[in-house]
């Protein structure tokens, strides 16, 4: 056996040890389940249907009262904006993932996730999540580079014991592909640089992309209600038809809400990342970076426009820039 393939074995027996391990201990949500926080929710995704917002409407469904959105799940797990719990500053997780990255394992990201709900939750509902190391892949060759696949899967539980759904989540860990270039060598530099994840073209979405290749911002239209929604998706939130056609946006509109990205670094992308929910004046909502300003001089209400620029040679992307 070769010296190569003797760390890999003795780097594998390492990181598999993990697998089956939980995270940590089990984490009882801070907040019940509660009114306020479904109202929230609803109104950042744009959902509106009456059983999760008005009482007196749920009533009469076959929930009897107001219920939380099952894909709501996770949020009821978050631990806020500071992130010091001293379970997530140190746990299992953490612990695989410095193994990772002090084996050159440095790059991260995040593939796809599954969920399963087991019933709905109602207001006054307690969750505990508990999350578990499921599975690492063999080694794999992917196009960001050499990696392995970390698979965890959160069980969230009620007041009673009883589980109420669950979820798992996929990253790939690996090494990056594309290493410097000699200092003196820019053509190799410039090929190096790692670039932008790539969104997902598929059969309900390439028509968005395809416009914005050319730079035009489209908003998805509902051709029997006349709804605006976006992103796109098959059907109408609203009356359910699959019958749509789109519009050209203006690309005018405001900062609804925003975060700065500052860790963890991600190929591709310059840090700090702003990134920001912007309401378009057609009265659609798109996510989206703000660029050609500081960070700092974001806020809420800041009128912006829509700018499209080459991210690299293949992509181009909508990005807002403060109204002067």
């Amino acid at each position: 056996m070769s010296d190569a393939a003797s760390k890999r074995d003795a780097f594998e027996a390492k990181i598999r040890a993990y697998v089956g391990l939980k995270e940590g201990l089990p984490f009882e949500c801070p907040d019940p389940v509660n009114e306020p926080m479904i109202r929230h929710w609803c109104e950042v995704m744009g959902d509106e249907n009456p059983a999760y917002l008005d009482p007196e409407v749920a009533k009469k469904t076959a929930h009897g009262g107001i219920v939380a959105p099952p894909t709501m799940l996770q949020t009821w797990d978050m631990r806020g904006y500071a992130m010091r719990d001293p379970a997530l500053i140190q746990n299992k997780q953490r612990e695989l993932h410095k193994l990772f990255d002090d084996a050159g394992y440095t790059g991260v990201v995040a593939t796809d996730t599954e969920q399963e709900y087991k019933r709905y939750l109602r207001p006054g509902d307690r969750i505990t999540a508990e999350t578990t190391i499921e599975s690492i892949s063999e080694q794999k060759a992917t196009a960001l580079g050499i990696g392995y696949f970390v698979v965890t899967r959160t069980v969230f539980t009620d007041q009673n014991g009883e589980e109420v759904g669950w979820l798992t989540f996929r990253v790939l860990k690996f090494k990056p592909a594309q290493q410097p270039g000699a200092a003196d060598d820019d053509r190799r530099a410039a090929a190096s640089k790692p670039t932008r994840i790539r969104s997902p073209r598929g059969h309900d979405n390439a028509w968005w992309w395809e416009a914005c290749d050319e730079g035009r911002l489209l908003i998805q239209k509902c051709s029997e209600c006349g709804a605006l929604r976006h992103p796109p998706r098959t059907m109408c939130g609203k009356c359910q038809s699959t019958q749509w056609g789109s519009i050209e946006a203006s690309g005018r509109g405001c900062v609804y809400s925003y975060t700065v990205l500052h860790h963890p670094p991600i190929p591709g992308y310059d840090f700090p990342c702003p990134v920001a929910l912007i309401d378009l004046e057609e009265g659609t909502r798109i996510v989206a970076n703000v660029a050609g300003c500081e960070p700092e001089d974001i806020h809420i209400g800041m009128k912006v426009e829509c700018v499209f620029q080459d991210v690299d040679e293949t992509m181009k992307l909508p990005f807002f820039h403060a109204v002067k």
